[in-house]
């Protein structure tokens, strides 16, 4: 009977306490209006340039989700308006917001509970809409409405699997992981800077226990399916009260009724109600549950408290070593997959992917004729002799080497990395399923970078590292995720004159690429020095809300869509003929200056007669004209320069016409800029005037004609400066290859194998860095 008479109330129950058809809170007008000039104050942001708002640009969208996060009761209210603007600007096609104000709302969705159902469908709606307009509001919609359909149907999902990955919490149906790399370079980031960014960490992480977060992940829930139906004081108070083992328990229930719910083709939200109602009772009783149903409790004594979303787990590294990226990949990789690791973390095994030691090639002396039927019955079974195989017997060799079923695409190494593969998002952390058959990609590493252009070419020389070494041992790119992020930051000794300090070349481009990583991201850099300058707090009783750990977690959460950026390589000859020539790749500028010094007189090329001393030197320029139609048109010029530039992106979105310019969103042409020294003669005598030209080209080649020598400077960087140069060739660099690419592609047809040789050969390396909406046109 006591059964019958619980039943009975929650059938009632579960439709009147479902989020889709809770009765909405109204809050006082003033926090509704405080919301939404909080809203207004984004999109005049986004919208308008004015000086008065850089000082707070990134601050508003950090206190609107600050307030969220302090009365949760106010996530409905935030969505609804939100939601509202949405509407008006794809009526009023205000497109330059509405990626902003989407991210922005799903990151209260994926935090927030009580929110009806009625509001996930007007957003699923809406994003099905998106469809329809080009890339990227196209890709930013449905990567949303691929999670707001699984979140619809099984409320808290997204927070739950958000938590588990970033924290490492273990779980058989959902076992990703994900943690983010944070990279500074000590000799370009000040120790301050370092120590704050550190510090702030820590004291975040300390909260963090894998106890706590099983907390949150059962909390929000429940908190989530049941509504108003669950006493959410009085969880909290039984969740802190349970031992470990029984709080595992709980915590593996939970997810696995929300994982097995948002596996089924078409989840039932009624029934994951049910399962979720068994677990609540079970931890309060059904005496306390069936208050919780009732109402029993008060509702300003018990308001719900606030379940936070904790920050992923960071590691802060020092980049000291050329290899430190890919050791801490692979170390990364190493606790779940218990992989041997040699001294230099080389020996991976992945479980079938290499060849067998046992099932190698061996070079045997054969006397036979390889022919099957050749061979005595006693060498092996034979078939039955009705058998098809009896009958084609002669068509077939016995004892060949057993060919592996490798996919084309990935004996392609370059579908590694651009869209869709790499980089592409589903229902799932960063949307990778299974690179190659039976190994899945369960890891995910979100590399965040900080400081100048000087730091991003050294990590294109490690990612192009990493891609060289991925050709010849094929060991992290199946099984691993791997995202870039930067965060500029500069030098404190370089202020500008008017007092703000200017962004480095890469990080104005992604601004004007993406306004919303101009907004939020690149007002990272004064704050991250205002926080150095600040004493540091030895009160760890205090609660400090850490905006920049805040701001770097909104972005590596919601940074998705990436941008891709051409690496270039450049191939230097000396004047030195017994040095051999050295190649290396840059990112974003070559800077080339003309030396005071001379060659020797028997050096390799002498002066040519005739022609006038003067500033500069001469030099003999071989480029490829970058044309609209990517014809091949070759140019050769001499000409006195006193030094010449060579950018990787462009200075504006501006561009001259003409039919020798590549379009604006081609971002895979050199802009070169050359002083030139130009003589004239009068009756004053010889003078010398410099005028820059500048032309774009995708590789050139450059020599000087006389004694003079040239210093090279990639990305800026003093560290990697080249002299006594004669000569230096620079073109996109290529994806890289090897032998075991080659040796791979024997297993393909012959026809395949060409065609496969004739794509890959001018496919360029990409360097991928991840923004929120990519590049908006």
């Amino acid at each position: 009977m006591e059964s019958s008479g619980e039943n009975a109330p929650r059938a009632d129950r579960t439709i009147s306490t479902q989020p889709g058809c809770e009765t909405p809170i109204r809050l006082p007008k003033d926090v509704e209006l405080d919301l939404e000039r909080s809203v207004q104050a984004v999109l005049r942001e986004l919208s308008a340039q004015a000086p008065a708002l850089h000082s707070n640009q990134g601050m508003w969208r950090w206190s609107l989700h600050k307030k969220v996060e302090r009365d949760p009761s106010r996530s409905p209210a935030l969505v609804r308006i939100l939601l509202r603007e949405l509407e008006k600007a794809e009526s009023q096609e205000l497109r330059h917001v509405i990626i902003p104000l989407l991210h922005t709302l799903m990151y209260v969705l994926t935090k927030a509970t009580g929110v009806a159902e009625e509001l996930y469908r007007r957003t699923y709606a809406f994003c099905m809409r998106l469809l329809t307009l080009p890339a990227p509001y196209c890709t930013v919609a449905l990567d949303c409405a691929i999670r707001l359909k699984t979140e619809t149907a099984v409320p808290g999902t997204l927070y739950q699997r958000l938590v588990i990955a970033e924290q490492n919490l273990p779980s058989e149906l959902y076992p990703y992981q994900e943690r983010v790399f944070l990279f500074v370079d000590p000799e370009l980031v000040s120790p301050s800077v370092c120590s704050a960014l550190l510090l702030e960490i820590q004291a975040a992480q300390e909260q963090q226990t894998p106890e706590a977060c099983m907390r949150h992940v059962v909390s929000h829930a429940l908190q989530a399916a049941l509504g108003e139906a669950c006493h959410a004081g009085a969880l909290q108070r039984k969740l802190q009260a349970s031992p470990r083992r029984a709080l595992e328990r709980y915590f593996h229930a939970v997810v696995a009724a929300v994982e097995q719910m948002a596996s089924e083709p078409s989840p039932s939200r009624e029934g994951h109600l049910e399962r979720l109602e068994e677990i609540y009772c079970s931890l309060l009783g059904p005496a306390a549950a069936a208050r919780g149903r009732y109402g029993g409790h008060d509702a300003l004594q018990d308001r719900p408290p606030s379940i936070p979303l904790p920050s992923p787990y960071i590691t802060f590294h020092l980049w000291t070593d050329e290899e430190q990226l890919w050791k801490e990949l692979v170390l990364f990789l190493r606790p779940r997959s218990q992989l041997r690791l040699s001294a230099d973390l080389e020996a991976l095994d992945l479980q079938g992917l290499l060849p067998d030691r046992e099932s190698a090639r061996v070079s045997v002396l054969s006397t036979d004729s390889g022919i099957e039927r050749d061979l005595p019955w006693g060498a092996d079974e034979p078939p039955a002799p009705s058998s098809p195989e009896m009958e084609h017997a002669g068509l077939r060799r016995k004892g060949g080497i057993k060919k592996r079923a490798w996919p084309l695409d990935i004996l392609m190494l370059s579908s590694w990395d651009g869209p869709p593969g790499l980089h592409r998002r589903t229902g799932r952390p960063s949307g990778d399923g299974e690179l190659l058959p039976g190994v899945s990609r369960l890891h995910t590493a979100r590399v965040l970078v900080l400081g100048d252009d000087r730091m991003l070419g050294r990590l294109a020389q490690a990612y192009h590292s990493l891609r060289k070494r991925e050709t010849q041992k094929f060991c992290l790119t199946p099984r691993l995720s791997l995202q870039l992020y930067y965060i500029p930051v500069l030098a404190p000794e370089k202020p500008a004159a008017s007092g703000q300090p200017e962004l480095g070349e890469l990080a104005t481009f992604l601004g004007r690429a993406d306004p919303w990583y101009g907004s939020t991201v690149n007002t990272l850099c004064p704050a991250i020095h205002k926080l150095a300058a600040m004493p540091p707090s030895l009160d760890s009783s205090r609660t400090v809300d850490p905006f920049i750990l805040d701001v770097i977690t909104y972005y590596v959460r919601m940074g998705t869509q990436p941008v891709y950026f051409q690496i270039y390589t450049v191939k230097i000859f000396f004047s030195d003929l017994s040095q051999d020539p050295a190649e290396d790749i840059f990112l974003t500028e070559l800077k080339v200056k003309i030396q005071d010094s001379k060659l020797p007189k028997d050096g390799f090329s002498p002066r040519r007669r005739g022609v006038a001393e003067g500033p500069g030197a001469e030099l003999s320029i071989c480029y490829q004209k970058a044309l609209l139609s990517h014809r091949a048109q070759e140019v050769t010029v001499s000409l006195r320069a006193t030094g010449l530039v060579l950018k990787a992106l462009p200075a504006s979105d501006i561009e001259v016409s003409g039919p020798t310019h590549c379009p604006v969103t081609d971002y895979t042409c050199l802009n070169v800029s050359v002083t030139e020294v130009v003589k004239t003669s009068n009756l004053a005598g010889r003078s010398f005037s410099m005028v820059t030209n500048t032309f774009r080209t995708a590789d050139i080649r450059i020599q000087s004609q006389d004694q003079r020598l040239l210093t090279l400077l990639l990305d800026k960087d003093s560290r990697r400066t080249f002299r006594d140069v004669v000569r230096f060739e620079v073109a996109p660099c290529p994806e890289p290859c090897s032998g075991t690419q080659k040796s791979k592609a024997l297993w393909v047809s012959s026809h395949q194998q060409e065609m496969e040789r004739t794509t890959a050969k001018c496919k360029p390396l990409l360097m991928p860095i991840n923004t929120f909406s990519g590049i908006v046109q």
